[in-house]
């Protein structure tokens, strides 16, 4: 028999949602199913030998590795695909399934939506401490390597390789926490909630947590199936930390063009006409993601802000594919970004007179003659005069002495001094005893700050992963032991 042609609805929309979804929420929806029946079943709702028919049927999509059959029409979308195929596995009409007892699409839309983005963020955070450990071991390796540090696209001061990269660590440091803190977030079940308002029969969202390995409960029913600000949370960390890391890659782009450091050759591509250039073209596209990911967390508030209170479809279900996608984008990034810090090594960083002749001495010369008693303002018009009088490495102590005359009399010999060789000498900024500052022992005292506070995000990860495991542990036994009935 011919199948029926599809419906314009089902041609535009039904069938292109459920080939973007399928592949992703059927095996959830499997899993899921098996932990609903297995309570179903210890709570006595369904009688034993129908559960165990359940659970066998579901054994035998679980294990099917097949793809998904092709949008035909015949069913409305994943969910009742699989009441359909569980019928045929069961060997029985849809009709005489329980599947769907104390359940709804609601729910169980929310459920999945839940453990395939816990998963794909577990994968996110562990990208972002790799990256975060590859970020360190650099700051570390090169904390006296010392470079001139820009702020508006102009030479500022005198920093090093190390400071930089132990800065943008830091804030690998706390998207590190915020993911482990959105896993938290997500990690708790919808599953029991149905519609919205639950149900009369005597069933146990608890257990079925436990099975799924979600930490808990969401607090109310209608929150559960309704609320969208854990999607919108996803969509907006990652598109913060691809802009963070974005602004680092455009940083890179003028150390390598200026060859401050190596150019990794397992990132660039050659130049199709010109023979002598190696373009590193994998900055770009970290540039280009981040800006597709804002792009997406846009899409996500704009559906979000666009729905009633209890819509769960352009609320929760139209937005998916945009959030799988940043998710992988944002794994994508961080592994790219990370492989190209493990690269990266000093080629030719600017030199004790680049650095003096660009002007970034010079504020640490005004320093010096505060150190001396010199109130500041006047300390920075002495420089001043001198910086607009010649650069530093022509400063002389009777020039200082003329650039001070009716500004200061409080200079001395001592003062003079300092100020000229904070002047001439970018690396004396290897010993400054700051601590968040560039010295070379202050960042590495960072680094093993930021180091510890890895190490915690990295514990709550390998907690999470143990939960899951545990979980797919006892639901395989709980699952197993039913079916065998």
């Amino acid at each position: 028999m011919s199948t029926p042609a599809l419906t314009t609805y089902q041609r535009h929309h039904l069938r292109p949602t459920y080939d973007h979804h399928v592949g992703r929420l059927f095996p959830a929806m499997v899993r899921a199913s098996q932990a609903h029946v297995v309570m179903l079943t210890e709570q006595g709702l369904i009688p034993a030998e129908r559960g165990a028919r359940l659970l066998r049927g579901l054994a035998e999509l679980r294990a099917d590795t097949d793809p998904a059959p092709p949008f035909d029409g015949t069913f409305e979308d994943t969910y009742y695909l699989l009441e359909k195929r569980l019928a045929a596995a069961c060997g029985v009409p849809a009709s005489e399934l329980d599947v769907q007892m104390a359940r709804s699409r609601n729910d169980l839309d929310a459920g999945v939506f839940r453990m395939l983005l816990r998963d794909q963020l577990v994968g996110v955070l562990d990208r972002v401490l790799a990256t975060g450990a590859t970020a360190l071991a650099a700051a570390d390796r090169y904390a006296d390597v010392v470079i001139t540090g820009y702020t508006h696209r102009r030479p500022a001061q005198p920093t090093t390789i190390g400071h930089a990269l132990a800065g943008y660590a830091e804030a690998l440091a706390g998207e590190a926490v915020a993911y482990a803190d959105l896993i938290d977030a997500l990690n708790v079940s919808p599953l029991g909630s149905c519609a919205f308002a639950g149900t009369d029969l005597d069933i146990d969202p608890a257990r079925v947590a436990e099975l799924l390995g979600f930490a808990g409960l969401v607090t109310n029913s209608y929150e559960a199936v309704a609320g969208a600000d854990h999607l919108v949370r996803v969509g907006t960390l990652n598109a913060q930390a691809l802009a963070t890391g974005a602004r680092l890659a455009r940083t890179l782009m003028d150390w390598l063009s200026w060859r401050w450091v190596t150019t990794p050759g397992d990132f660039t591509q050659g130049s199709s006409i010109m023979p002598q250039k190696r373009n590193p073209v994998v900055l770009e596209h970290l540039v280009s993601y981040a800006g597709a990911t804002a792009a997406d967390a846009a899409s996500v508030l704009n559906n979000v802000g666009a729905a009633w209170w209890e819509d769960s479809n352009n609320a929760t279900t139209d937005v998916q594919v945009r959030l799988w996608e940043s998710n992988d984008r944002t794994d994508r990034f961080f592994a790219l970004l990370g492989g190209f810090l493990a690269e990266i090594e000093p080629l030719e960083p600017p030199s004790r007179e680049e650095i003096v002749a660009s002007g970034a001495t010079t504020t640490a010369a005004a320093d010096a003659l505060t150190r001396h008693g010199v109130p500041f303002r006047a300390a920075h018009s002495v420089v001043g005069r001198l910086v607009r009088a010649g650069a530093p490495d022509t400063w002389t102590a009777e020039g200082v002495r003329a650039a001070a005359q009716g500004v200061t009399d409080r200079l001395d010999d001592d003062a003079i001094a300092d100020l000229l060789a904070a002047a001439v000498r970018p690396e004396l900024v290897l010993d400054r005893a700051q601590v968040d500052g560039p010295g070379r022992c202050a960042v590495r005292n960072q680094v093993a700050t930021l180091r510890v506070a890895f190490v915690d995000a990295g514990g709550r990860l390998t907690a999470v992963r143990a939960r899951l495991a545990a979980a797919d542990t006892a639901l395989d036994a709980a699952a197993d032991e039913r079916a065998a009935r």
